[in-house]
């Protein structure tokens, strides 16, 4: 029987979608340490019975690594290097087994991460010998730190793409009928995320051409909901209950001034949703060509989202089911069986 554990920070509904695919493999147990859930994204989580979860907050250094010790794994996942317990552990099992990093920092080739690079060996070379990220626009970062392509494992975060891809089968029909005029946006409502230049461009779209288009908006935080006639905030949604919205929208936007990835946007992707998204974001490396299956925009650029807002508008309901359908193709190539095989890679290594 092999053992897996993942001393992880805040846990999300995709990483135990992945999972949960994981404990298919018969011959496989798994651990999970976790912090305690963010208040900003209460999401309620129910977990596989074939994985032991564990609080962070229950265990001292010391004790973690006695729990670590008494498992015996066969691979260890750590999310990050911000843990020090989690490091500590780390370091113990790092000349026994696959001792794997997680992290989705994009290279933009600042001095920090210049000097990241010139400091991986004592920083974070110690403690993990391989790595797992989630595209190219990480995978470049991974080999600046030092980490062989023989150690970097891509795809680390995949959405349900089962899940989303059956809403896509289920309403592809339906939305060729008569082609749903609402973009939605699904995040929190904080600076970060370029929702405040996202509603600006819709006010002066609307405002412009009085288009019969709406913006839909799922989430909280701490930026107060605009006030507009066709914008509808619908506050924090389960995903359980997501299908419903997913069901009545037809384009997917995310203006995040700051986005390392976004498994939303494969989340949508998945669900055959042309997609906007800002330069920010890492996930358009792999789900969006531009023009073909959706646009991308400046960073804190209203005009620039109204721009390519405008260009969807434009567009026949025929023109954006046919990007959909690209959509849900490209979304395709990262899956959460993809993610198993890759971790049992290192069960052969």
């Amino acid at each position: 029987m092999h053992k897996i554990i993942f001393l992880y920070t805040e846990l999300a509904g995709y990483f135990l979608s992945c999972v949960n695919e994981l404990t298919k493999q018969k011959n496989v147990e798994v651990h999970i340490v976790r912090w305690p859930v963010n208040k900003e994204a209460p999401f309620n989580f129910s977990f596989n019975s074939a994985v032991k979860v564990y609080n962070r907050n229950d265990f001292s250094e010391r004790s973690l690594l006695d729990l670590v010790s008494a498992i015996n794994p066969d691979v260890i996942y750590c999310s990050g290097w911000i843990d020090k317990g989690y490091l500590h552990v780390c370091k113990q099992f790092k000349k026994q087994i696959p001792v794997v990093v997680g992290f989705d920092n994009q290279w933009k080739g600042t001095l920090k991460q210049h000097l990241a690079s010139l400091l991986s060996f004592t920083k974070i070379h110690p403690y993990f010998n391989h790595c797992w990220v989630p595209g190219k626009p990480q995978y470049e970062y991974a080999l600046r730190l030092g980490f062989k392509p023989n150690t970097i494992l891509t795809g680390f975060y995949s959405a349900d793409y089962n899940l989303f891809h059956s809403f896509y089968e289920k309403y592809t029909a339906l939305k060729t009928e008569a082609f749903p005029k609402r973009f939605i946006y699904v995040g929190r409502y904080y600076d970060f995320k370029g929702i405040e230049e996202m509603w600006q461009a819709f006010v002066n779209l609307d405002k412009r051409l009085n288009t019969n288009w709406e913006l839909w908006c799922l989430g909280t935080g701490s930026i107060t909901p605009i006030n507009h006639p066709k914008i509808k905030h619908f506050g924090f949604i389960q995903p359980d209950k997501l299908e419903e919205f997913v069901s009545q929208t037809g384009v997917f936007i995310l203006p995040s001034r700051f986005e390392p990835w976004g498994v939303v946007v494969h989340e949508f992707a998945a669900a055959g949703f042309p997609l906007l998204c800002s330069s920010a974001v890492g996930a358009i490396a792999a789900f969006l060509e531009e023009g073909v299956n959706g646009y991308v925009f400046e960073v804190k650029n209203s005009s620039s989202i109204e721009a390519t807002m405008e260009k969807i508008i434009q567009k026949s309901d025929k023109e954006l089911i046919n990007m959909s359908k690209v959509s849900a193709n490209k979304a395709a190539t990262i899956t959460c069986e993809n993610w198993v095989e890759s971790l049992m890679s290192l069960l052969k290594k």
